[in-house]
């Protein structure tokens, strides 16, 4: 069985690179064969990338969407993600870090959304304490 996918009215969805925009009724559907895809919700636009932990997101979203411009994106990925783990020492977030980049390194970009989601979470967390 492939994915199941259930959209409100008016969400967007992205497989493949394509963005498609669901009507004004709920909609269910099933990709029956290997696609990126990426719910509204989890994508991130350039202008919104805007701490290290979300600029990590976009590098590994932009992988996800778009197999052709893995090679181009990788070495961004790669310096803001060792950019950020040179700058904490908490464990937790040492290990995300981890976590993300054998998760690229596997092509498990869906995994590694997932883990850059909590370490967005532990920045915003520290930067509250900050301001």
């Amino acid at each position: 069985m492939g994915l199941k996918l259930s959209l409100k009215p008016g969400e967007k969805i992205a497989i493949n690179g394509a963005v498609i925009v669901n009507g004004d009724r709920r909609t269910e559907f099933v990709v029956e064969t290997q696609a990126n895809v990426l719910r509204e919700r989890d994508i991130l636009k350039a202008e919104d990338a805007t701490t290290p932990a979300r600029r990590i997101y976009l590098a590994v979203m932009i992988m996800a969407l778009d197999p052709a411009a893995r090679r181009q994106a990788f070495p961004e990925f790669e310096r803001r993600l060792t950019e950020f783990a040179g700058a904490v020492t908490d464990p937790g977030a040492l290990s995300l870090c981890l976590k993300i980049s054998a998760a690229v390194a596997n092509g498990a970009y869906y995994r590694a959304l997932n883990a850059c989601r909590s370490l967005i979470e532990f920045e915003t967390e520290r930067l509250s304490h900050v301001a």
